[in-house]
């Protein structure tokens, strides 16, 4: 059980950080939103299949996923506040080089580099999101988490506008928003050891005040294991829509290509919506019970889906990612409090496994629309939501809510 601290003891939330973290965010998650929006513009021009979108988007989530935990693993023990600045510089040639890509192999290299660059910043990113939360954690995973999926939102719409009319060199444009993430960075990087100080000061106090509580081992592994399996079932139906949604609205409904990104735009909108909303809630009613109305509460919706018309698709894909995407910030707010001493290592590893976890389902999703049609895909997902109940097993560690 988590204990309450006292109103008094709490640090002041840095609001003016978490808006720069989120806006930060949004920046590094826009840039690999380019990547799923640019790929019928790939799909055409290199005569692309779908194992081989599949493996693009495989390539890099595996890139993004493989450094997080070791990346986090360090800086638990040395806090780096400007690596994120670094990670940037991974993700600005990534996007260069990927604009001027002349071949399959080409692109895979491009990105990874992007996806490292992701696997350098989130770590640290998330750490300074919990030194300056306050006593609210929901909040301030909810503001960074809504800035990364706002950002995921609007890379479809820069390519409707952007990418679709000027083509793959386009890319290379948004290199500017690489150069002023590196910027928003250095200044939250300046901030970090203020900040730091206070929360470190807290915690001590807490645990003079007996607040230092520790779970089993155990309950620990237990923990991590069913989260891990709810992340996995979670990412496999948002892959399906981040890397097949626009070719499912073109397929069945005959959408144009820039109508189909705005419709993705709009799924992912709500996904911004819900990862607010569920860090806000979560605040107020815990982490475990958000949890399970993220993960089993959008069941009904996605049975409905596939047989549904364009309207009522636009409209249950908005509510399925609202109520879904309202579970990662507890559920990563729900493992630091597992392991409070490892911040980076749980940031790394959780980010880690939506980049990992997300590129195994799109790669096996995309074996699977090869092989049967992308209809087939979306009648196939709508029952992943049937493993949210895992989440009985997941143990109630937390009673009092801030």
């Amino acid at each position: 059980m988590t204990v309450a601290i006292p109103a008094l003891t709490r640090p002041k939330t840095h609001l003016a950080v978490l808006v720069v973290l989120g806006l930060s965010h949004l920046l590094n998650d826009l840039m690999q939103s380019l990547i799923p929006a640019a790929y019928p513009i790939l799909k055409d021009a290199y005569a692309l299949d779908f194992v081989q979108i599949g493996m693009i988007t495989m390539t890099f989530q595996i890139a993004g996923s493989l450094l997080q935990p070791a990346i986090g693993m360090v800086t638990d023990k040395h806090p780096a506040p400007y690596s994120p600045v670094v990670g940037m510089m991974f993700t600005l040639s990534g996007l260069v080089s990927l604009a001027f890509a002349n071949s399959y192999a080409m692109i895979l290299v491009s990105v990874a580099l992007i996806g490292i660059g992701s696997s350098i910043f989130h770590p640290e990113a998330t750490r300074m999101a919990r030194y300056a939360a306050g006593g609210r954690q929901g909040l301030a995973q909810g503001l960074f988490q809504v800035g990364g999926q706002a950002g995921g939102a609007l890379g479809p719409v820069f390519a409707a506008v952007i990418i679709v009319p000027w083509g793959q060199p386009s890319l290379a444009w948004f290199a500017a928003l690489a150069l002023l993430a590196m910027v928003l960075l250095a200044w939250i990087g300046g901030k970090q050891r203020e900040i730091s100080a206070a929360f470190m000061a807290l915690r001590a106090e807490g645990k003079k005040a007996g607040g230092g509580i520790r779970h089993a081992p155990a309950t620990i592994g237990a923990a991590l294991v069913v989260l891990t399996l709810l992340m996995f079932t979670k990412n496999a139906y948002g892959e399906s829509f981040r890397s097949f949604y626009t070719f499912y609205l073109m397929e069945r409904f005959g959408l144009s290509i820039p109508s189909a990104q705005m419709m993705l735009f709009i799924f992912l909108l709500a996904s911004a919506a819900g990862a607010l909303i569920g860090g806000i809630i979560g605040d107020r009613i815990g982490r475990y019970r958000i949890i399970w109305i993220s993960v089993l509460g959008p069941l009904p919706l996605t049975l409905m889906l596939p047989h549904v018309d364009l309207f009522w698709t636009g409209v249950l894909t908005v509510m399925i990612n609202l109520i879904m995407a309202s579970a990662f910030a507890s559920i990563l707010i729900y493992a630091i409090e597992l392991l409070p001493h490892r911040i980076g290592l749980i940031g790394g590893l959780f980010y880690g496994l939506n980049f990992g976890l997300g590129g195994i389902a799109a790669a096996l999703l995309g074996i699977l629309a090869d092989s049967y049609g992308v209809e087939t895909v979306y009648y196939v997902c709508s029952f992943l939501p049937l493993a949210g109940l895992l989440a009985w097993f997941l143990p109630k560690i937390e009673e009092v809510h801030h």
